[in-house]
């Protein structure tokens, strides 16, 4: 599992995450949603060490601060908001990228992964003549050809993903959301960053609400996206509603509609 203690990251005199604790387990989809600003792509940040931070963060036993950069690649694959490149690279070469960080050396993995991804045939194409949504994709397919198998060894594997669908379209997002579910289903451990309650709701198993650098409630969507929470964490008034027949929840601020 994934076990973070006493975490606490300043930027000058600013603090953005303030004693926060956090825990995630494998085999579950856990979604960190909140406001702009709330510390959410801070806290993945300090999660998967890519910010200094005062705490404690433990991955599958491995605390790291003191493990390798290349044996936490081995544990944990990391999708940014968005990536940059000034090359022109192939989205193929962009994918196999991920081998470079991958146990596995089987050659097919890139074009598998950007099968999965819905990229079939786009191997070839330069990843700048790519649609926003589409280097997203790619940037995807790359992470997971970096730790494919969820498990491997027995040991559960993680994807930590920063806004996975925010250029996706309805479909897309759908599918992408659907490739990090099946991950945690096979025993895989998956924490993304959301905007959007809906999908969190829908896939996620665990639900962690943040404001101002705190977690303010946690669980399952019931549980930790209700009216007050809600409201307070955003600012505005929200009403969480069932869609017919009881088969999940949705959000809508009262301000969007009748």
């Amino acid at each position: 599992m994934i076990s973070a203690r006493n975490i606490t990251l300043r930027y000058g005199n600013r603090t953005v995450l303030e004693e926060l604790d956090f825990s995630a387990k494998p085999g579950a989809l856990t979604a960190i949603v909140g406001p702009n600003g709330s510390g959410k792509t801070t806290l993945l940040k300090a999660l998967t060490g890519e910010v200094p931070f005062d705490g404690d963060v433990v991955v599958e036993g491995l605390n790291i601060a003191t493990t390798p950069a290349w044996k936490l690649a081995m544990t944990r694959a990391v999708l940014p908001q968005s990536t940059s490149m000034s090359f022109p690279f192939q989205a193929i070469e962009v994918v196999r990228l991920g081998l470079q960080r991958s146990v596995s050396h089987d050659e097919t993995l890139p074009q598998r992964a950007l099968s999965k991804v819905g990229l079939d045939g786009y191997g070839s194409r330069f990843y700048q003549e790519l649609s926003g949504g589409e280097q997203q994709r790619a940037q995807l397919a790359r992470v997971l050809c970096q730790v494919w198998e969820p498990v491997l060894d027995g040991a559960p594997r993680w994807l930590f993903l920063d806004e996975p669908v925010s250029s996706l379209d309805i479909g897309h997002q759908l599918q992408v959301m659907t490739i990090a579910r099946n991950y945690a289903d096979a025993g895989g451990g998956v924490i993304a960053v959301m905007h959007d309650l809906n999908l969190s709701a829908m896939f996620a198993d665990e639900i962690i609400l943040m404001k101002a650098g705190r977690i303010i409630s946690s669980g399952a969507a019931d549980q930790a996206l209700t009216n007050d929470t809600l409201s307070y964490a955003y600012g505005c008034p929200v009403q969480t509603r069932t869609v017919p027949q009881n088969t999940g929840w949705f959000f809508l601020p009262q301000g969007a509609g009748a």
